[in-house]
Protein backbone atom coordinates (compact mmCIF):
# COMPACT_ATOMS: atom_id res chain seq x y z
CA UNK A 1 0.00 0.00 0.00
CA UNK A 2 3.07 2.21 0.05
CA UNK A 3 3.14 5.19 -2.33
CA UNK A 4 -0.61 5.74 -2.61
CA UNK A 5 -2.09 8.99 -1.48
CA UNK A 6 -5.50 7.99 -0.19
CA UNK A 7 -6.53 11.53 0.81
CA UNK A 8 -5.85 12.92 -2.67
CA UNK A 9 -7.74 10.17 -4.48
CA UNK A 10 -10.82 10.42 -2.25
CA UNK A 11 -11.03 14.23 -2.61
CA UNK A 12 -10.72 13.84 -6.38
CA UNK A 13 -13.72 11.53 -6.51
CA UNK A 14 -15.66 13.97 -4.31
CA UNK A 15 -14.86 16.83 -6.68
CA UNK A 16 -15.80 14.69 -9.66
CA UNK A 17 -19.10 13.76 -8.03
CA UNK A 18 -19.78 17.46 -7.30
CA UNK A 19 -19.17 18.28 -10.96
CA UNK A 20 -21.42 15.43 -12.07
CA UNK A 21 -24.19 16.64 -9.75
CA UNK A 22 -23.85 20.20 -11.00
CA UNK A 23 -26.99 20.68 -13.05
CA UNK A 24 -26.52 24.32 -13.95
CA UNK A 25 -26.36 24.63 -17.70
CA UNK A 26 -23.45 26.91 -18.48
CA UNK A 27 -24.07 28.81 -21.69
CA UNK A 28 -23.19 32.29 -22.82
CA UNK A 29 -25.86 34.90 -22.61
CA UNK A 30 -27.31 35.57 -26.04
CA UNK A 31 -28.82 38.68 -27.56
CA UNK A 32 -32.40 39.03 -26.24
CA UNK A 33 -35.24 39.07 -28.78
CA UNK A 34 -36.19 42.67 -27.93
CA UNK A 35 -32.64 43.84 -28.68
CA UNK A 36 -32.50 41.92 -31.99
CA UNK A 37 -35.76 43.53 -33.09
CA UNK A 38 -34.71 46.99 -31.87
CA UNK A 39 -31.44 46.87 -33.83
CA UNK A 40 -33.15 45.60 -36.98
CA UNK A 41 -35.96 48.16 -36.71
CA UNK A 42 -33.61 51.11 -36.10
CA UNK A 43 -31.36 50.01 -38.99
CA UNK A 44 -34.33 49.72 -41.37
CA UNK A 45 -35.59 53.17 -40.27
CA UNK A 46 -32.23 54.64 -41.31
CA UNK A 47 -32.37 52.61 -44.55
CA UNK A 48 -28.99 51.04 -43.81
CA UNK A 49 -27.70 47.63 -44.80
CA UNK A 50 -25.94 45.48 -42.20
CA UNK A 51 -22.65 46.23 -43.97
CA UNK A 52 -23.21 50.00 -43.90
CA UNK A 53 -24.08 49.90 -40.21
CA UNK A 54 -21.03 47.74 -39.48
CA UNK A 55 -18.84 50.25 -41.32
CA UNK A 56 -20.32 53.14 -39.30
CA UNK A 57 -19.33 51.50 -36.01
CA UNK A 58 -16.02 50.04 -37.29
CA UNK A 59 -17.08 46.42 -36.84
CA UNK A 60 -17.34 43.52 -39.28
CA UNK A 61 -20.71 43.03 -41.04
CA UNK A 62 -20.75 39.56 -39.46
CA UNK A 63 -21.12 41.23 -36.02
CA UNK A 64 -24.33 43.01 -37.08
CA UNK A 65 -25.63 39.80 -38.62
CA UNK A 66 -24.92 37.88 -35.40
CA UNK A 67 -26.68 40.52 -33.28
CA UNK A 68 -29.74 40.53 -35.53
CA UNK A 69 -29.91 36.74 -35.63
CA UNK A 70 -29.45 36.51 -31.86
CA UNK A 71 -26.24 34.48 -32.05
CA UNK A 72 -23.95 37.17 -30.65
CA UNK A 73 -22.87 37.38 -27.02
CA UNK A 74 -23.99 40.89 -25.96
CA UNK A 75 -21.14 43.36 -25.67
CA UNK A 76 -22.04 46.68 -24.02
CA UNK A 77 -19.42 48.59 -26.06
CA UNK A 78 -20.86 47.36 -29.37
CA UNK A 79 -24.42 48.04 -28.19
CA UNK A 80 -23.31 51.57 -27.24
CA UNK A 81 -21.80 52.12 -30.70
CA UNK A 82 -25.00 50.83 -32.31
CA UNK A 83 -27.10 53.20 -30.20
CA UNK A 84 -24.98 56.19 -31.25
CA UNK A 85 -24.89 55.20 -34.94
CA UNK A 86 -28.62 54.50 -35.10
CA UNK A 87 -29.65 57.37 -32.84
CA UNK A 88 -31.85 54.97 -30.88
CA UNK A 89 -31.89 53.62 -27.33
CA UNK A 90 -31.56 49.85 -27.65
CA UNK A 91 -31.17 48.76 -24.02
CA UNK A 92 -33.15 49.46 -20.88
CA UNK A 93 -36.38 50.81 -22.29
Amino acid sequence: NAGTNKAASSSTTLNTRKLDEETENLAHERVPTELKKAIMHARMEKKLTQSQLAQMINEKPQIIQEYESGKAIPNQQIIGKLERALGAKLRGK
